[in-house]
């Protein structure tokens, strides 16, 4: 590749490449693009695939020439993936399978029909759509900050990162004193996304103006349990967080930024590892950058999977080798921090947003978002939910919105319970706080936090002392063991919460509960175990009934917990065809002397002593006569 000497080079590159783009996708006359979801969801689904069916086709056709096909990013509605979108019409396919290629290249492509049957079906209007913007899931979206990008470059194509403008933001900033950087930061109001929330540019701040190596940190150990934002941002525009790095490393006077991303995203490392390697060879990253005074190398780190590790401290000591645990602070890691060196560790999603505020200015980025919180923010929205998929909405959205009018609302006709926010670290929420506007403070206020950005949506059928059970396995399972608070005392919650989900609960347990998660949250040393206990008092608070119809009535009114509840087959409905019989794997169906509908056939029963609530039997049954209770 052509080597980036200087500003004049990076700003002709940055024309070429961006009207080669603008040729690919909207004006060159007759040129069309096939563009491909390479998200992870999507790979797992043939996606890359049906790729190389279309280059295959092209080749057959010798259109080369004339029609191109790659990879993008993620479009976030993944419960609509895989995609396919034609340009310039900008025609969007929905759940695409390797065996609709052929049928969209000879309709679309060769002849210029649409393909109607795999466009997106409104659920309300039941109105087949073709364009992404018209789509609902869409219309509150604001994709240009963070996934930035995403579902429009390949993202293993330094050229189109360049001509989609990357880059420009670091260009500027070189123009800057370090000083004027971090005040464009400050006054674009950008606060980490990686869950505290901490204005990124006070923090970049407290590094000291010394001599000493100082270093840059990226933290991509996304762990909360439903999370894919971070993965998805460095799978669809990695370009964007190496420039985010750079913008910090130039601001706190660092030469070496290091991304620490968990092993289980080998696409995102992948993608990342080719960008680093591109950059070097075109001189965007190395000695004396656009002939200035920078000099910056990226490096990867891969992390193991632990969720600890996502705190800054026990990522550096993984960074260094050591056992992932927290350290004490203070000393933080601006003034001791890798190898002892002043460092500064930024989540994946901030620095996606800071060229976004170097490139376009502060105004525009605060002028996103509310008072408190200003820009936009990823979610993950999952669980129980229409719209599945990775969504960017500015600050002030509510959670009325984030559910119903980009989520889609509740599957099946079911009533909305609650929503996760925050992961284990946060709280659950309930319909008295759906107009809740998110932003740090107001979700805080509400009994829950921002986190990193998953969204966890539950129906009337979830247990919320089993959704709580859920949560303090898995802090338990990742608690680094260091500090007796968080080793013990998580332990001990859970094992009430067992104690209380096995139907052997007492009054007394729930007032255990509140105390242990007093002593947890106060006396941990990380802030995994200072806020273990926050999805256990958010639904304690939100949902008591629930909690006393356990200890008290030992009932579980969501029939979730298996030793407080048993399937019941009622005699009215019983046809006695025997399905529900012959799939049973312990035989504990058999028939009374109680005639069914069905001439011949006798109603069924269930023999409690020996079910083990499988529910293969409910699932079989196809006239409803199977219940719980």
């Amino acid at each position: 590749m052509e080597k980036i000497l200087n500003e004049q080079e990076l700003q002709a590159r940055f024309e070429r490449c961006g009207k080669c783009l603008e040729k690919k996708i909207h004006c060159e006359p007759g040129h069309r693009a096939i563009v491909v979801c390479g998200g992870t969801g999507c790979l797992a689904s043939e996606s890359q695939e049906t790729l190389e069916r279309f280059q295959a086709l092209i080749k057959e056709n010798h259109l080369e020439d004339k029609v191109s096909a790659n990879i993008v990013g993620c479009f976030g509605f993944c419960s609509q993936g895989p995609f396919v979108k034609i340009f310039p019409e900008e025609t969007l396919y929905t759940k695409v399978q390797l065996k609709d290629a052929d049928e969209i290249f000879e309709k679309d492509i060769l002849n210029g029909e649409v393909v109607t049957r795999l466009l997106y079906i409104d659920p309300q209007t039941k109105e087949k759509i073709e364009k992404q913007h018209d789509i609902p899931f869409y219309k509150l979206q604001m994709r240009d900050f963070a996934l930035n990008g995403n579902g429009i470059i390949d993202p293993e194509n330094v050229d189109e990162a360049i001509g989609h403008a990357a880059f420009q933001g670091l260009l500027r900033a070189l123009h800057m004193s370090r000083k004027e950087v971090i005040d464009e930061v400050l006054k674009a109001g950008l606060r980490g996304r990686g869950g505290a929330g901490f204005p990124t540019g006070r923090k970049w701040s407290f590094v000291p103006d010394t001599d000493e190596p100082k270093y840059m940190i990226c933290n991509g150990d996304e762990g909360d349990p439903g999370a894919f934002m971070d993965r998805s941002i460095i799978e669809g525009n990695p370009c964007a967080v190496i420039e985010g790095m750079m913008i910090a490393g130039y601001a706190i006077g660092a030469n070496d930024g290091y991304f620490y991303v968990r092993a289980e995203y080998p696409v995102a490392v992948r993608r990342l590892a080719k960008a680093i390697k591109d950059l070097e060879e075109i001189g965007l990253l190395g000695d004396h950058i656009l002939g200035t005074d920078f000099s910056f190398r990226c490096h990867i780190r891969l992390g193991a999977g632990a969720f600890v590790c996502g705190e800054e401290t026990a990522l550096i000591n993984s960074i260094e080798g050591k056992r992932g645990m927290p350290r004490p602070r203070p000393p933080f890691p601006a003034v001791k921090g890798l190898w002892g060196h002043p460092s500064c560790v930024n989540n994946v999603e901030t620095l996606a947003c800071v060229p976004f505020i170097l490139r376009e200015g502060w105004e525009k980025f605060a002028a996103v978002g509310t008072n408190d919180t200003k820009g936009t923010k990823v979610f993950a929205l999952g669980g129980k939910v229409n719209n599945v998929g990775l969504v960017e909405v500015p600050m002030g959205t509510t959670l009325r919105q984030l559910i119903y009018d980009i989520g889609g609302g509740i599957p099946n006709g079911k009533k909305f319970k609650a929503i996760q926010t925050g992961g284990p670290s946060g709280g659950c929420l309930t319909e008295k706080d759906l107009d809740t506007p998110i932003d740090f403070g107001s979700l805080v206020a509400a009994g829950s936090m921002m986190g990193s950005g998953g969204a966890i949506v539950m129906d009337e059928d979830n247990c919320m002392v089993d959704v709580a059970k859920f949560y303090m396995e898995f802090i338990c399972d990742e608690s680094c063991g260091k500090c007796s608070p968080c080793r013990i005392g998580t332990r001990r919650i859970l094992d009430i919460l067992t104690k209380i989900c096995d139907g052997k609960g007492e009054p007394k347990d729930l007032d255990d509960l509140k105390e242990l998660a007093s002593v947890v949250s106060t006396n941990s040393l990380c802030a995994l175990g200072q806020t273990a206990s926050n999805p256990v008092l958010s639904t304690m608070r939100a949902f008591p009934e629930e909690y006393e119809a356990h200890v008290k009535e030992h009932k579980c009114p969501a029939h979730v917990c298996k030793n407080m509840m048993e399937y019941y087959i009622v005699p009215e409905k019983c046809m006695g065809c025997g399905l529900c019989q012959r799939g049973c794997p312990v035989s504990c169906i058999s028939a009374t002397e109680q005639p069914a509908k069905i001439p011949g056939k006798f109603v069924l029963q269930i023999d409690a002593g020996k079910c083990v609530k499988c529910g293969s039997c409910m699932s079989g049954c196809r006239f409803g006569a199977i219940i719980k209770k």
